[in-house]
């Protein structure tokens, strides 16, 4: 029981981590987010260019997308110009997953005493440079508590049947990772626990691939609880991002043991493969659908009709 109650704490610290490192980030460059959606976003190439750029400043395409959807429903930026930002979002996503593959834990520290050091300065930009810094040092911090978790967790019954369940089949594990993004509201931490039990040997290449496929299409749910209050603009731009995503597993998930066997020859370390696996299935699924933005407006378009 301590053990559950200790993991469900290192979830709740690792967003708060990611939450630091967002306001962080948003304190210094919200302002050009703003004027860049509705200045860069005319064109499908430049919409899309830009939403990699911020959503890896925001370290969340959740979080993008809820600003991007905010524009939608205030009449600012159309829906169909969403499209292509859309696509981006989710390649700048991986920036996340890379960050998170990297060892860090000599660093751990000196990232935290030095945003607490830059926390009290007070002055602008150190102290949203701080806050990024306590941030990043929190989620690594965690990434390197959930290692230790992993074996200890897998001891218990409830945590050895969701490992059997992940390991026995692909679509449990896909429909695993789906479910943990969807109540946590982030790939990130998930991607964060698949890599420490990754590193511990106890899931295996296939599996893991399943779960980020799974991870992809639940970081939706932020999005889609973001447009319920919105109109049918924002509705339609919450179902472009479910589709495209749900697409993009579908195109991949027949291909599962070659995309594993791919994966594995791309690192040595099991983290590394996984956040290599996310970058590239995303940048190739955006790079397929962005020259057929229009077709893929009026298919959502007819998915989500405009009212009468």
């Amino acid at each position: 029981m301590l053990i559950l109650i200790l993991f469900t704490a290192l979830i709740l610290v690792f967003l708060l981590g990611m939450s630091l490192l967002r306001q962080g980030l948003i304190a210094l460059t919200y302002s050009k987010i703003e004027k860049s959606l509705l200045l860069f976003t005319d064109h499908p190439l430049k919409a899309f260019l830009i939403s990699i750029v911020f959503t890896g400043f925001l370290q969340s395409s959740s979080a993008f997308m809820v600003i991007v959807i905010g524009f939608v429903s205030a009449g600012a930026l159309p829906f169909k110009r969403t499209i292509p930002m859309i696509l981006g979002t989710n390649v700048g996503s991986t920036f996340t997953t890379e960050f998170l593959a990297i060892k860090m834990d000599v660093l751990i520290w000196v990232l935290l005493i030095g945003g607490l050091v830059f926390i009290l300065i007070r002055k602008y930009p150190f102290r949203q440079i701080g806050v990024s810094f306590l941030g990043l040092g929190i989620i690594f911090f965690c990434i390197t508590c959930f290692s230790r978790l992993a074996v200890p967790l897998t001891e218990m019954k409830a945590g050895a049947e969701v490992l059997r369940h992940v390991n026995d089949s692909s679509w449990s594990a896909l429909l695993i990772g789906m479910i943990l993004t969807a109540i946590i509201h982030s790939s990130s931490v998930c991607i964060g626990i698949l890599m420490s039990f990754m590193n511990e040997g106890m899931i295996g290449i296939e599996q893991a691939v399943s779960v980020v496929l799974g991870s992809n299409i639940g970081t939706c749910v932020t999005a889609v609880m973001a447009a319920v209050s919105g109109g049918y603009a924002a509705r339609q731009t919450a179902g472009a991002h479910v589709v495209f995503n749900i697409l993009g597993v579908l195109l991949v998930f027949p291909f599962l043991s070659a995309a594993a066997g791919f994966t594995e020859r791309l690192s040595d370390d099991p983290a590394q493969m996984i956040a290599h696996f996310s970058l590239l299935f995303n940048v190739v699924t955006a790079l397929l659908f962005l020259p057929f933005t229009h077709l893929f407006y009026r298919l959502i378009d007819r998915l989500i009709p405009p009212k009468p």
